[in-house]
């Protein structure tokens, strides 16, 4: 489904410390959440194509921590990390959400899941510290690490799509 229109990415920055980012799914977004609240679900989608995840931890509850580690292809290390601050099934997330050698401290993060016609849109606002934070997270390839990422979970839900269509 990547390339169509309605399944890209929207990116805006509605603040100089603001990152939004919006997709939508052809999904009921109690399966769409279900997919972000697991390393069950999410070692097998989170992250840009040509990565693997190799560690995966998430305690899904408020408190809770989580921390994901991706492998590239030429072997390096990423780790991504954060905490649960809200959970509010199958509505919101929110989460801290840091990488080592980002600077500052990890930011809070709010997913929420909204669903119109069996189809849930996801949409993403990261407040980072300094405007500076902001765009040097833009000029990483986050954008495009967001887009693969999205279109390996369109992947994911389409089993759980085609079980719940029988």
């Amino acid at each position: 489904m990547g390339g169509n229109a309605r399944h890209e990415v929207v990116v805006t920055t509605p603040t100089e410390r603001e990152i939004v980012m919006s997709r939508e799914f052809d999904a009921p977004r109690e399966l769409v959440f279900e997919a972000h609240s697991s390393c069950e679900h999410m070692s097998r989608w989170w992250g840009p194509k040509k990565y693997d995840v190799v560690e995966c931890e998430i305690d899904f509850r408020p408190g809770g921590t989580w921390r994901i580690v991706h492998r590239g292809p030429d072997g390096d290390r990423f780790t991504f990390f954060g905490a649960y601050i809200e959970i509010v099934p199958p509505e919101r997330i929110v989460w801290t959400f840091g990488f080592e050698g980002m600077p500052g401290q990890p930011g809070p993060e709010t997913y929420t899941f909204e669903e119109r016609d069996g189809k849930t849109t996801v949409t993403s606002s990261a407040v980072l510290g300094s405007r500076e934070e902001r765009d040097a997270l833009l000029e990483s390839g986050m954008v495009e690490g967001a887009t693969e990422t999205y279109e390996r979970l369109d992947e994911y839900l389409e089993v759980p799509r085609e079980r719940a269509a029988s």
